[in-house]
Parts: structure tokens; sequence; C-alpha cells
């Protein structure tokens, strides 16, 4: 779970010369170089610098090690975390200079290095930016918090400022309880911090990845990583309707269950590309589009497209012209027909943008997508494939959203059709326990033959017996399968484990007590009970919980100024109760919760989304006790690693280009944190 904390130096310049994420991984890396007497010295930095970007690279350790040598004369020298920043810049510097490559090419190779206080190797496109900004203009110009600083002038950095307050919403309905924004026209830190988090837990909760991004970093209005983030917003919202259930039209591009089976488990961007070659072979277009860059640059994959669906408008210009420009700008006024013209220009088709070209299909899709809606097809089609209850639907998507926050290499859009070959069930069980997976045994996607599917699952049932979890009559062949009620069985022993695991290391300190679920339970009662309320819930299952009262008073246990009681209603009817549900989760997230449940959830008392919910809050609120300890203790014979935040952690697995191969450093970083947890067992 990520609470999105920024990494401080005390020397402003220093600070300027990282971005967040930079400084998160760098301090996991000075965590992990300690030696046995608990301390960092020049000499102990070769292994760990020669497998960092960019210098694994272009040295190798021995090279580091020379590099070092020539740097300073003492070796033993012990460093604090700001000296260690400075070697690692000078190194650089050096390795530049020794590889007889130019500080742009060699920091351009870097994925950490700035100079002054632009980052050389971030740029931001400015179309891109000017279309956004459009795009927020456009569907949050009647939005009464950002009345006073809407429309946002493309031209200038007025993008960046604004989300230095945190004033950007998400565009996707019911995600934010706008209640739980701090809409103050000046906020102090600790209120834009809040919106920062809030921002970020959300955006996590509807499939954004911000692995590579923190609070700080909005803080500090970071034009690429704000760019980066905003991109991703756009994008789920232009998508978010590309799909069978929603758009039940697209049943006339499938011929029976089977392919909508095969529909539904494409990614959106993927549906949108069949969606465009199913239209462009009714035009007769013979070349097939497998990309949103080079396939459109000529632009006769756009002219053809626009033809077959909007045929009053048709031009032959568009197609008879030779030049590429001369033909986006034709196909430009003949989508300004169509209302499709927000997101690209002509220079965007010819230079292939990836990002703007999508924006535009799926801008014209939503406009005219030439389908015809046959009911008894549609119906058909989707009474054998719309099998699933509510809850099961709203499952599906909480395991997805929570898999794909992992930071892992594969991105699942089903999870019923994405796991089915194991692979990413193992990609998830490395993650939560580092070094269980034995990958010289595991079958990489895509995989033809169907034993070789059971083979990797049968490793994931065989790892989740030894992790403790209870997978009577559960079988590899039942995951191939697609059994989803032994699937949802699984993924919640997956999801229940990790959050266990992050309890226990924060309140043991390596006592190894396991924490159970009776644990979190009195936990919750007692913080409750302490703080003078009155609510207490008999289980996870209890029904009184629906009214969202106890965990509003849980919430407020942990942190007094969270909940404004104001805007609480007393859960007694069903639009009430559903009130409450929903600035529930928007005040955790603000917090610093990452969850995934819906308000159905608390509605309805699903046991299992109530018990991580609980969870989620006692890991943050015990993780406030664990950074007060680290302040107020004297210096501790080892340093401790108490502040690296699990994020950090989990990034370092992926930021030294090993892959599996670096599995074992994983392992040790994670020894190193959970050896070094102060001890919060008070709390409970």
């Amino acid at each position: 779970m990520s609470t999105f904390e920024g990494v401080f130096v005390s020397d402003p310049w220093l600070q300027s010369q990282f971005t967040q994420v930079e400084l998160r991984k760098l301090r996991t890396k000075f965590v992990s170089a300690r030696n046995q007497s608990g301390t960092v010295t020049i000499s102990d930095l070769p292994p760990v610098l020669a497998k960092l970007k960019p210098f694994n690279e272009v040295a190798n350790q021995d090279e580091v090690t020379r590099m070092l040598g020539d740097s300073y004369s003492n070796l033993a020298k012990e460093l604090d975390f700001e000296a260690f920043l400075r070697v690692y810049l000078n190194l650089q510097t050096r390795a530049s200079a020794k590889l007889g490559a130019t500080s742009k090419t060699f920091r351009t190779t870097s994925s950490f290095v700035k100079s002054g206080a632009t980052t050389l190797r971030h740029s931001i496109s400015e179309t891109e930016k000017a279309s956004y900004v459009s795009h927020i203009n456009n569907f949050l110009g009647e939005d009464k918090f950002l009345k006073d600083f809407l429309p946002l002038d493309a031209a200038s950095n007025a993008l960046f400022d604004l989300a230095k307050d945190g004033l950007i919403n998400i565009a996707v309905p019911g995600t934010i309880d706008e209640r739980a924004i701090n809409t103050k026209k000046i906020l102090n830190p600790w209120e834009r911090n809040e919106n920062h988090t809030l921002c970020l837990n959300s955006a996590k909760a509807i499939g954004c990845t911000v692995v590579n991004i923190g609070t700080q970093d909005l803080a500090e209005g970071r034009p690429h990583l704000l760019l980066g983030l905003i991109s991703q917003i756009v994008k789920i919202q232009l998508l978010a309707d590309v799909d069978l259930k929603k758009t039940p039209e697209l049943a006339e591009m499938v011929e029976d269950s089977k392919e909508a089976e095969e529909l539904m488990g494409l990614a959106p961007e993927k549906v949108l590309l069949k969606w465009m070659n199913y239209q462009l072979k009714k035009a007769g277009y013979k070349k097939e589009v497998t990309n949103f860059s080079s396939d459109l640059r000529d632009g006769e994959a756009y002219a053809h497209l626009l033809n077959v669906l909007a045929p009053e408008h048709t031009s032959t210009k568009t197609l008879e012209t030779k030049d590429p420009t001369e033909r986006a700008k034709l196909i430009i006024e003949q989508a300004e027909k169509l209302d499709c013209k927000r997101y690209v220009t002509s220079k965007d088709i010819v230079e292939g943008s990836t990002n703007l070209n999508l924006a535009f299909v799926a801008q014209i899709f939503h406009n005219r997508n030439g389908l015809k809606v046959d009911k008894a097809k549609s119906t058909n089609v989707l009474a054998e494939m719309m099998t699933d209850d509510e809850s099961t639907s709203r499952e599906e998507r909480c395991f997805r959203m929570w898999i794909n926050s992992l930071g892992i290499e594969s991105h699942i859009n089903n999870v019923w059709e994405d796991i089915r070959n194991g692979w990413v069930l193992l990609e998830v069980l490395d993650k939560l326990a580092p070094g269980s997976v034995a990958w010289r045994q595991a079958n990489k996607p895509p995989i033809a033959m169907p034993f070789r599917k059971v083979e990797n699952c049968n490793q994931v049932v065989s790892i989740g017996k030894e992790l403790n979890f209870s997978l009577v009559n559960i079988a590899g062949n039942d995951i191939v399968a697609g059994n989803k009620k032994l699937i949802i069985a699984l993924l919640w022993q997956m999801m229940r484990f990790s959050m266990l695991q992050l309890l226990k290391n924060l309140r043991t300190h390596g006592q190894g007590k396991e924490i159970t679920d009776a644990d979190i339970l009195q936990w919750a009662n007692k913080k409750v009970k302490d703080a003078g309320k009155s609510a207490q819930m008999d289980s996870f299952k209890d029904k009184k919980l629906s009214d969202g009262i106890f965990f509003l008073e849980l919430l407020s246990a942990v942190e007094k100024r969270v909940v404004n009681w104001g805007l609480v209603t007393k859960g007694e009817s069903e639009e009430d109760k559903k009130l409450n549900a929903t600035y529930i989760i928007s005040v955790a997230r603000k917090l610093g919760c990452s969850i995934f449940l819906l308000p159905e959830d608390i509605l309805e008392v699903n046991p299992k989304m109530m018990l991580i919910l609980t969870a989620s809050i006692m890991y943050w609120s015990l993780l406030q006790k664990n950074k007060v300890n680290e302040e107020v203790r004297p210096p501790p014979e080892e340093p401790s690693t108490a502040a690296v935040p699990e994020e950090a952690i989990d990034e370092a697995a992926t930021d030294d280009g090993g892959g599996t191969a670096d599995k074992e450093e994983t392992e040790t970083e994670t020894e190193t944190e959970t050896e070094t947890k102060t001890e919060t067992e008070g709390d409970s």
C-alpha cells in the first residue's frame, strides 16, 4: 500500500536534481548498501551502483570501482543519504567523461538525471498538453470548484500550476466524492497533500499506473509526470464505453459467443483497432491498422474510415491528394463536421502521435461508430456471455485494479481471461513473496500448448499452499478452465495475504507473530471505543456496517480532522447509506489508504471488502505511529529503514533492468526493511 509521501533533502539544489520517484528508488538502494556495521561507505557502493541505470548499461562493477577510486581517496568514508546522492551525481559526470560520451548522450540514457531545474530525458509534447487542456476545459468547464480557474490557457503552465493545489478532479463519474475534496482558494500544505493523496489513490482505483509519481511531484507541478497521469485519466475516460456491455452494437462484429468472449478479453484500445479495421474492410481498404502511430501517418486509413462512417461529408480530394500534411488537414475538416477535432492536429497525424491518434479514433467511435443495433443478435450474445451477477463483476473489477496497482510487468484487462495461463498469477506471487516462483520452470506467454498453461497454474497452487492458502479442491486445471468461483477464492487469499504481511511487518519487529482477522476486528473496535464512540462491529459480516457510521467513527478515531461530520447522514435510508459509503471511500483514500472497493460493497456488507477496508485503515494508523516513534527515539546503532515506503522497495525490483534475475536483491532489501521496523504493538 502506498501513501505517496515525499523524500526531502535539506539542500534545495540537491533536491532539485531528482524527481520524487528517483529519490525513493535511490533511498532504497542506499539502504541496501549498508554493511554489517549498519553504515554505508564509498567502498560499499560498487555492487549497488553497477546494477542501477544508467551504469548497468555502460559500465561493470570493476569500472564503477575504478571511477570511485579516482574520485575519492578515502573509500572507507561513511556516507549519509545526501552524501550518497552527491557521489551518485559525481559518478555520472566521471562515467560520461571516461566513456567518451557527451554529457547529453550519457544523461539521455539515465532514468534519473536532471540538469538544473529541467529534466533532460523528460520532454513534454506541447500538442498533447494543448489537447488535454482542451479536454479539461470542455469536461470540467461547468465544475463549481474550478469555475475561477477555467478555462486554462494551453500556451502557459496554468495546467501544472493548478495541479499544485490539487484541484483537478478525476473525470470518471462516482470515483471521488467531491465532499472530501479540500476546495478553499488558499490551501495549507496538509490540505494540499490530502487532495494529492486522494487524487493518486483514486487514479489507482480506476486503473492508472501511479508507481512513478508521488504527492510531492504533484505539489512541485512536474510537467512530464503530471502529463503522464492526465493522459492516463483521459484515456480511461475516452475508452470507458469501448466495451461489449456498454456498447452492445459491438455485437455486430462477432459471429458467436466464442468471438464475443475473445472481444471481451481485449484491452479497450485493441477493441478500438478491431472496430476500425472492421469499418475499413467495409470501405475496401486492404491494409490492416495495427497501431495508432505509423499506420495512420499517411492519413489513408482515416480518409477511408470517415468516408464509410460519414458518406454525406465525403470528398474525393482527400484520397487524391498526395501530400500527407494536406490530406491530414482535409481529414480534420471532414472530422469537424462530426465534432471530432478536439484532440488532434494535422501535424499530430503526420508525426504519428500515439496518444492523440488514440483519442481521435475514440472520439470518432463515440460520435459515429457505424454499427447497427441488432437487438436479437446482441441479446443472444450478451445472454450467453453476461452470466456474472453484479457482485461477481465488482469482485473482478476490484481484483483487476489491485493486480494492476502492484507494478508487475503484465497489465490485465479481464481477470477471467488474462490469468488463465498462470503467468500473471506467478508475477503477483513473486511480488507478494519474493523468490517464491521457480521462473526456470515457468512458461512465458504467448503459450500455445494447454499443458504449459496447466504447468504454470500448478506452480501457482503449489506456492499458494506453501503460503498457507486454503486451496482445497483447487487445481491448476481449474484456473486454466476459468472457474470463476475458485479464481475469486484464490485472488482473495492473495489480496488478504498482501495486507496481513504489511501489518505484520509494521507490528512485530521480526517477532514472527501472524496477524489474524480477529486482531484487525479487535483493533478497530478498541480504536473506536478509545475515541469515546459507541459504535462497534460484531464481525465483518455485521449488517449494521451498511450505514457507514462505524467506519466514519474509525476514520475519525485515527485522524480527527479527516471526517466532516456535517456531511455525514444518519444512514437510515438507502440513499443516506450510499452517501455515507461514497464519503467513506474518498475519505479513506484522502487519508492514504489504497482501496479498490465500491460503495455497493459497504451497502451490502461484503465481508471480504470490509476486512480489507478495516485493515487498510489499521495499516495507515500503525504507519503514522511508527513514524512518530522514529522521530522521537534516539539514533539506533543500526540506522532504521522504517521510513522507507513499501512502494520504494517494490519499485527497486524493476529499475535495475534485471527482471527475474534480480529477484535475490529484492529479497535482501525486503528483509533489511523488515528487520529494522519499529514495534508498534502498543497501538493495538
